[in-house]
């Protein structure tokens, strides 16, 4: 009887501080937050043991599952040319095959086979074929449920996203499609959800298949073929070479970045036109990856919120069209406007490094006055520092302000010059009232700009009220957080987990109610549905999410 081998790796997804538009060419940095919300990807064997009738061991079966979708494909894997071919899909969604994920599978059985020694290669082949059978999960936090919370008259608050059931079914954006070729997008949020699902399914991979060891990362060399792998597969899947930033930061976590050269990725995309898929590997990971890694977080005592204002999304490609479209058309005003910008980015870096720099040198004085100036706005500060120390920590708060002003003026002049809403009208005015804020120290649009999301830095306990007033001009404030892990081995599936946490929940949240849990089922039962409550739900999964949702009210 062979051993069940199941393993569960999960990626985050990302928030792009500084850096849009100048982090698509060497050597401009970008300041990239990984988060909590995470991807993840869960493999196991198909089978228990390999079929005696195995085609002489020229195919094995390959199975996705993407349950928030209803969707199931089934392919068969070319034992000699690495390369999948679909078998059945079942689709609910009208949504084709994921590229994203056919892609992952494809670069990872092919790096598996490629690093392989003699030995290794009957381990791998006798693996292969027990199937692969891949389930991918996204936290909810990539999708925007907005329009279902607004449907049933819910409050713009992060505690009616936390009433959702995990890995809630993902709803498509309604009225979207235009002509008989169009497809129906899902509604997300901006968090870099196919560089987060890329990342996990080839680190679980890499790792199932004995690749990488996750379990014991010393030093960055298995993250450093995750990342390549990774990298190679997402910008295959999609059809270009981008900067990047996602996937390292989805591999990697929290980072200063600066892009590989675009070069790196060529003999992948000669694969495309019949090159041999496992000589394609072994060249990519011999190439130079000159991507550039500096270790990065947000200062202690300083948290990160992101924001929904519920405009619709932008389309981050078309944007950059449009960027790389003025350069070429007016390149000495456009050299003008990022070398300001590149200025602008660099100072926020040095404020950020600086801040973490005196929290530790002093963190008594840093502590209290990061703690007092949550419940001021910015002008009060400098009267709280009452110590030489807290008026250069002050300062330096200050001055991280002055450089994201400059930051998004910069950002406003090339949008307006590009024609394209980098920071819309309707964003400076959300952006401009949050800092002003009590609490506040930075507040923008992320990554592209445009419509998808806004992000806050707020001081000490101020995330509440931030999140108040949000909810009071329309904008849903996200559960999301910055997490300074990247890829990451888990314990378990995480739907268990999750399930087991909502018990631990709802004990908890009984007891500090007094409340009976007869009664309080007795209440439930006369409460409308949860949100995306499905007819072939778990009762049990039913019946904790409606006890989440009304014990948290």
């Amino acid at each position: 009887m062979a051993v069940f081998r199941c393993r569960v790796v999960s990626a985050p997804g990302k928030v792009l501080m500084t850096g849009g538009y100048l982090i698509l060419e060497r050597p401009n940095p970008g300041l990239v937050l990984s988060t909590s919300a995470r991807f993840y990807a869960i493999v196991k064997p198909l089978l228990e043991e390999i079929k005696p009738d195995s085609w002489a061991w020229a195919w094995t079966d390959v199975k996705v599952t993407s349950p928030q979708l209803n969707r199931e494909s089934m392919y068969k894997l070319s034992m000699k040319n690495l390369t999948l071919q679909s078998v059945s899909r079942q689709v609910y969604t009208g949504e084709s095959g994921n590229p994203f994920v056919e892609q992952a599978v494809q670069y990872s059985v092919a790096a598996a086979y490629a690093t392989a020694d003699k030995d290794r290669k009957e381990v791998l082949q006798k693996l292969l074929l027990q199937g692969l059978d891949i389930t991918i999960l996204g936290s909810n936090d990539f999708y925007s449920y907005r329009n279902q919370i607004e449907a049933r008259g819910l409050p713009l608050l992060p505690e009616s996203l936390a009433a959702l059931p995990p890995f809630a079914s993902i709803t498509f954006n309604s009225g979207e499609s235009s002509g008989e070729n169009s497809k129906p997008e899902v509604a997300k949020t901006g968090l870099g959800s196919s560089a987060a699902m890329t990342s996990s399914v080839v680190a679980a991979l890499l790792h199932y298949l004995g690749v990488v060891d996750l379990a014991h990362v010393k030093g960055t060399a298995d993250l450093d073929v995750v990342h390549i792998i990774a990298q190679t597969a997402h910008c295959i899947a999609q059809g270009k070479v981008g900067s990047g930033f996602d996937v390292s930061s989805a591999v990697y976590g929290s980072h200063r970045y600066v892009r590989f050269s675009p070069k790196v990725i060529s003999s992948a995309q000669v694969a495309i036109k019949g090159a041999p898929l496992g000589e394609v590997v072994i060249e990519i990971l011999k190439g130079k990856w000159d991507h550039e890694r500096t270790k990065l977080s947000l200062p202690p005592l300083m948290n990160l919120l992101l924001g929904e204002p519920g405009t619709g999304g932008s389309s981050t490609p078309s944007m950059v069209g449009a960027v790389k479209k003025w350069q070429k058309s007016n390149p000495e005003k456009s050299q003008e406007t990022w070398t300001k910008l590149s200025e602008a980015n660099s100072a926020l870096e040095t404020q950020l490094n600086t801040l973490c720099k005196l929290a530790e040198e002093h963190w008594d004085e840093y502590k209290k006055l990061i703690n007092n100036c949550g419940s001021l706005k910015p002008e009060k500060w400098m009267e709280q520092a009452t110590q030489q120390s807290q008026e250069v920590i002050a300062k330096v708060l200050l001055g991280a302000r002055v450089a994201m002003l400059g930051i998004r003026y910069h950002m406003r002049l090339m949008g307006e010059a590009a024609g394209i809403p980098i920071e819309p009208s309707s964003q400076t005015q959300l952006l401009d009232s949050t800092m002003n804020m009590e609490g506040v120290l930075l507040a923008g649009v992320p990554g592209a700009g445009g419509f998808d999301a806004v992000f806050a830095v707020t001081l000490g306990e101020s995330s509440n009220h931030v999140i108040k007033s949000w909810s009071s001009q329309n904008v849903l404030a996200m559960l999301v957080r910055e997490d300074p892990r990247g890829v990451s081995l888990e314990a378990t599936d995480p739907r268990t987990s999750e399930i087991t946490s909502s018990i631990s929940s709802v004990k908890m949240q009984v007891v500090l109610a007094h409340m009976d849990l007869d009664d309080a089922l007795l209440r439930i039962d006369k409460m409308p549905s949860s949100l995306t409550k499905e007819e072939n739900e778990p009762k049990d999964k039913k019946s904790l999410s409606h006890i989440h949702l009304h014990l948290s009210n």
